[in-house]
């Protein structure tokens, strides 16, 4: 199935039916009062957060998505009946927007989480509701309330806990395969990842973290440059980014200083809290390199970040093994951190959250 993460689709709500103005006609009965029902509730559009989906695809061609009408009212106190709701499921992660004002409607992080967005119209009122005492043959009903449309933006943010960042050919894919059951594509050829690829890494029975690999970045990806942008969003929500390089490049005059450097500025070009999250510099393909200490030592010099680092052979599984226990431990802390300070401000961080 083809990877969509991104839609823009309308919504429109069913009107509520109106209400009638009616009065009892009946056999031998020569005044019968008014007895003009409601109208019924027009149907609402709500979307519905589900895992077993992991794409937009459903939303890139059927567009418009219309709840029906609620039945008007009767005479013989006869109410309408109101219209059933209309239920999108979506992927977790899917962040919805109104496309005019820009208005965050939804934001789907767990399964089975709901979300109304537009609403059904009121049926109107039968003249049933107008009799009294001194207005005892009343004629009035009011129409029902339109539904509500919007225009709405679908973005789809994968969750995961940790991102791989890096030029093409740097052994995002390579690693991934390397510490999980997942299988991207793998070849000698940049840009072989063409959307992103999830992937469990099992520390323990007990433990584990999903990671995520999203297609390379070459400079000049702000401007469009390869697959530019696109892809980044898939990072938000991770807790720490991975900076793959190629520490052993084929061809002699390519630097990895340079390319490194040159991913961490289309990362800041593109967001300044994505570039300020934690993250790790992983110097791949080790079994490459000849002399190891004297290479590793020279770009760290170079590259001048002070910044946690670690030395894999992604083909091999050299030092994979350490990496995802180093991992593991520092998603453990910051989840106890994100507990604590949740412990400390529970109100704050609840209205931070929604």
């Amino acid at each position: 199935m083809k990877f969509i993460d991104e839609s823009r689709i309308e919504v429109t709500a069913g009107n509520g039916g109106n209400g009638s103005a009616s009065f009892r006609r009946e056999k031998y009965i020569a005044k019968g009062g008014p007895d003009g029902g409601d109208g019924g509730r027009g149907g609402s559009v709500y979307a519905l957060a589900d895992r077993n989906i992991n794409t937009l695809v459903d939303y890139r061609f059927a567009r418009h998505h219309r709840a029906k009408n609620g039945e008007p009212g009767r005479g013989a106190d006869c109410y309408g009946k109101g219209a059933d709701d209309v239920i999108l499921r979506m992927p977790v992660g899917t962040v919805i927007t109104d496309l005019n004002t820009g208005e965050l409607i939804a934001d789907l992080t767990h399964d089975g989480e709901k979300a109304l967005l537009a609403k059904g119209g009121a049926g109107g009122l039968g003249n049933l509701h107008f009799k009294s005492s001194t207005n005892r043959a009343p004629r009035q009903c009011t129409p029902g309330e339109p539904g509500e449309m919007r225009e709405l933006r679908l973005e789809l943010k994968v969750l995961a806990d940790v991102g791989l960042l890096g030029m093409p050919n740097a052994g995002k894919s390579t690693f991934i395969r390397s510490v999980s059951a997942a299988r991207p594509k793998v070849a000698d050829y940049p840009f072989t990842t063409l959307h992103p690829n999830l992937g469990v890494v099992r520390v323990s029975s007990e433990k584990s973290f999903v990671i995520a690999d999203i297609p390379g970045l070459i400079e000049g990806a702000a401007e469009g440059a390869g697959l530019g942008h696109q892809f980044l969003r898939h990072l938000a929500r991770t807790r720490l980014l991975l900076h793959l390089v190629d520490i052993a490049p084929l061809h002699p005059e390519t630097d990895p200083v340079h390319e490194a450097h040159a991913i961490l500025n289309e990362l800041k070009k593109y967001d300044e809290a994505l570039y300020n999250k934690p993250r790790w510099l992983v110097l791949n393909k080790l079994d490459l390199l000849e002399d190891r200490d004297e290479k590793i030592a020279a770009f760290l010099r170079e590259f001048g970040e002070h910044t946690r680092h670690f030395t894999i052979s992604a083909i091999n599984g050299e030092g994979c093994k350490e990496l995802t226990y180093a991992i593991m431990e520092h998603l453990e802390q910051a989840a106890a951190q994100e507990q604590a300070a949740i412990a400390e401000n529970p109100q704050e961080t609840d209205a931070s959250t929604f």
